[in-house]
């Protein structure tokens, strides 16, 4: 970047997850000019710099998401198929699963999606409508009355930026737009007084949220010894048991999120698991370690590329429970991530050392830190793993009672009509730093309603990631990944499609006409709006 003190775009896009890309290329698609902020040196969020291979429901071969998302995930398996040597096989599969990993039927290397991403964003940055600035966070915005007239973003070296925007999109992980343009939001449980959630507690929790978690990735070398330091708190990690957890963390036995009865999970590296078609709905694919999140599959090549499996350790038991991200000063900040990263070296070295085997002996030493995976020196992800953001206070709020399979039965999930995409996931609550244990609950295929991205104020801001009008609870099946994608591509769109004709996006979501005008060009650049017919969900 040059020096320089302000610039101008029609869009910034604060985040370059997978919200900021998706709203970026919407942009884009419709002759905007934008200006991306993004933390690290990835594109990608939690596909890529977070570490954590697609969360996605029973259908996504089919249908199920927006074209453009579709295109993300074809381009990932081209990528393999172009630079990788399968075996005849596997390339042939058009439902290749580098990984065979069982919570995704595209399970693949994080450094494959940040690689393809910077290949979907290439074009406009070459033809200067783009401007990405890695490295850079916002940390200051001028109100204009309810608009944001400015946004400051500051670099790693301290340099900072007025960028002025036409609209200012807030893809950040935690909402960090929110706070610093006043615009109305939540944070943590809202009570059941208020939502009337049969999930929610009595009273409002705004500290209590769910555990964020920092990802590592390994392979294991027989007869090798990787062993690392052992981590200055291990023997505190060792002893630590949260409420409602029914023994130390550091362990292979936790709560099944569904029942929360006691589950010993499986850990052998490298395991045969034989052909996985990976499939949430039927098993959700916890019980067995090493498959779970595995994003490489030697199997899968031809013989001698690959000594091992590439799997990525993202389990609950490194959950981190001691504390938020939001709402604590910088001081409190810094130790709960500080303490995220050891809590995940500590399972890392009580794997390598102390972990029970299956042939009576401890620990796994062959098991090495593959930071080339996650594109860092360390082992760690670049970023930890964000599940819960921020929230607007939005014109419509979604709440439990809308897509519960418990409450609305048969009938299905609520049918919005200014519905902008679709979704679907249970209701997926982590452990929370309050205490609480899972919250599990069945739901429905699912539409995003418009209303859910709307501030109740502020005119020009718009959510773009995690951080819609969505609660506490029904947070856990909104944060997915394609979901995210299409909120970002929704508020990217409406952002272009607002300076086009000239409106406000409460002026489209009041007026049916305009409504449906909008909806049709959703349609038809690929974003579907209702879910067909499913028989037996």
């Amino acid at each position: 970047m040059t020096e320089q003190s302000e610039t101008m775009a029609d869009i910034l896009v604060a985040g370059g997850g997978l919200g900021g890309v998706a709203a970026a290329l919407a942009a884009l698609r419709r002759g905007r000019s934008v200006l991306m902020v993004e933390p690290t040196d990835w594109l990608g969020g939690q596909l890529t710099s977070q570490g954590v291979p697609p969360d996605e429901h029973t259908w996504i071969e089919q249908f199920g998401c927006t074209r453009s998302y579709r295109r993300l995930r074809d381009a990932i398996r081209d990528h393999y198929r172009t630079w990788y040597p399968l075996t005849d096989e596997a390339r042939a599969r058009p439902d290749l699963n580098p990984g065979e990993g069982r919570v995704s039927r595209l399970c693949h290397e994080p450094k494959v999606a940040a690689a393809v991403l910077e290949a979907m964003v290439a074009p406009y940055v070459s033809a200067g409508r783009l401007r990405v600035l890695h490295h850079h966070e916002v940390v200051g915005a001028a109100m204009d009355g309810d608009r944001v007239g400015a946004v400051t973003v500051e670099s790693r070296d301290g340099r900072r930026l007025t960028v002025t925007a036409a609209y200012v999109l807030d893809a950040t992980e935690l909402g960090d737009l929110l706070p610093l343009t006043g615009a109305e939001h939540v944070t943590g449980f809202e009570s059941r007084h208020d939502t009337g959630e049969p999930s929610a507690p009595d009273e409002a929790q705004p500290a209590n949220m769910q555990a964020f978690s920092w990802v590592f990735a390994v392979d294991h070398r027989q007869g090798e010894d990787h062993t690392v330091d052992r981590p200055a708190g291990y023997r505190d990690w060792v002893r630590y048991q949260p409420p409602q957890w029914p023994n130390p963390l550091l362990s292979l036995s936790a709560p099944d999120p569904r029942t929360l009865r006691t589950v010993s999970r499986a850990f052998v590296p490298n395991a045969e698991t034989g052909p996985v078609v990976a499939d949430q709905r039927a098993d959700p694919g916890d019980k067995e370690l090493w498959a779970f999140r595995r994003v490489l599959s030697r199997g899968l090549f031809r013989p001698g590329f690959a000594a091992s499996d590439v799997t990525i350790v993202n389990w609950p038991m490194i959950d981190y429970l001691p504390g938020p991200l939001i709402g604590v000063s910088d001081e409190e900040r810094a130790k709960h991530l500080a303490g995220a990263r050891e809590l995940s070296m500590s399972m890392l070295y009580w794997l390598q050392t102390e972990a029970p085997r299956p042939d009576g002996g401890t620990g796994w030493p062959g098991l090495r830190l593959r930071g080339d995976v996650m594109g860092t020196t360390d082992g760690l992800a670049k970023a930890p793993y964000i599940r819960e953001s921020r929230r607007i206070a939005a014109r419509y709020r979604v709440t439990e009672q809308d897509l519960s399979m418990a409450v609305r039965g048969e009938a299905g999930a609520v049918r919005y009509p200014d519905s902008v995409g679709i979704g679907m996931y249970r209701i997926d609550l982590h452990p929370s730093t309050g205490g609480d244990t899972y919250i599990d609950v069945a739901s429905s295929p699912f539409q995003i309603p418009l209303g859910a991205l709307l501030p109740v104020r502020l005119r020009n801001l718009l959510p773009a990631a995690k951080n819609i009008g969505t609660t506490h609870i029904t947070n856990g099946c909104y944060r997915l990944h394609p979901v995210e994608w299409n909120i970002g591509e929704v508020a990217g769109a409406l952002a272009a499609h607002c300076l086009e004709h000239r409106l406000e996006p409460e002026q489209v979501h009041a007026d049916g006409a305009r409504l449906r005008a909008f909806q049709d060009e959703l349609a038809a650049d690929g974003v579907e709006l209702a879910w067909p017919e499913i028989k037996g969900y």
